[in-house]
């Protein structure tokens, strides 16, 4: 398993992202653009839990009737057999590592831009769509499957964002989930990497990543962490990140509850 070291440890918590290179060798990663490839063409049954994170977007240069940022959640429960593959055993041992050994695997879920869709994901922290929690200790490993450059989406952070408040958030565009905050590229970093490996940030880092205008897909397969205490809190309050249960309702309950 990778080992993170001190000085990457103090990076991560400094600055609230961190890049783990190689976490997937070449065969992992031709393993990994095979599932994939059968999540996007429906070879698994993903239509309960797949949408376009694009469709805020209004006018762009993508025209074609089809996704502009495809996002299928919790990927490890239509195809369980991913739990005992190398990304989700390495990502776990890396979660524990930076935040505490009662990390454990809350969801997962893939993130693809299209070659040509063009349309960014809107400046958000991760913590804004979820539910409250007494313990926020959280990390997403976004794992690249295909070179992450600023033309085809790469992640782009504010450094240190994790240690402030989190920002005032919207629904963002007409249409779709996608919430979004004020916050624009003087303000961040650019973090272009290799198909194979991945960067790690916070639940409150600021992050965003413009459109794929390439020829080429981008592709990410992101898996998240909390403690096991608080997955379970998630759950005794109906949120499980399926989309089944929205946030507001559970905090709807999370006040019911509060008055008896």
């Amino acid at each position: 398993m990778l080992s993170i070291s001190p000085s990457q440890l103090s990076f991560f918590e400094e600055k609230g992202y961190l890049v783990v290179e190689n976490i997937l060798n070449k065969e992992e990663i031709a393993y990994y653009r095979d599932i994939y490839e059968k999540f996007l063409t429906n070879q698994i049954d993903v239509q309960k839990y797949r949408s376009d994170l694009g469709s805020h977007a209004e006018n762009d240069l993508f025209t074609l009737k089809q996704e502009r940022i495809t996002q299928i959640m919790l990927a490890s429960r239509l195809f369980p057999e991913l739990l005992d593959q190398p990304l989700h055993k390495k990502a776990l041992s890396i979660a524990k590592q930076l935040l505490g050994e009662d990390m454990a695997l809350d969801f997962d879920m893939l993130i693809s831009k299209a070659p040509h869709s063009a349309t960014a994901t809107p400046w958000h922290q991760d913590r804004a769509y979820w539910i409250t929690m007494p313990d926020t200790r959280s990390a997403s490993c976004w794992v690249a499957l295909d070179d992450a450059t600023k033309d085809n989406g790469c992640m782009w952070y504010v450094e240190g964002s994790h240690k402030l408040p989190v920002r005032g958030h919207r629904p963002a565009g007409k249409g779709g989930g996608a919430l979004e905050c004020d916050a624009s590229e003087e303000e961040g970093i650019a973090v272009e990497i290799k198909a194979g490996c991945c960067i790690w940030h916070h639940g409150g880092t600021l992050h965003y990543s413009r459109g794929n205008t390439t020829n080429n897909m981008r592709r990410a397969f992101i898996t998240n962490y909390r403690p096991e205490a608080m997955i379970a809190y998630e759950r005794e309050q109906g949120f499980d990140h399926s989309g089944e249960r929205n946030v507001r309702d559970s905090k709807a309950k999370n006040q019911q509850d509060s008055l008896g």
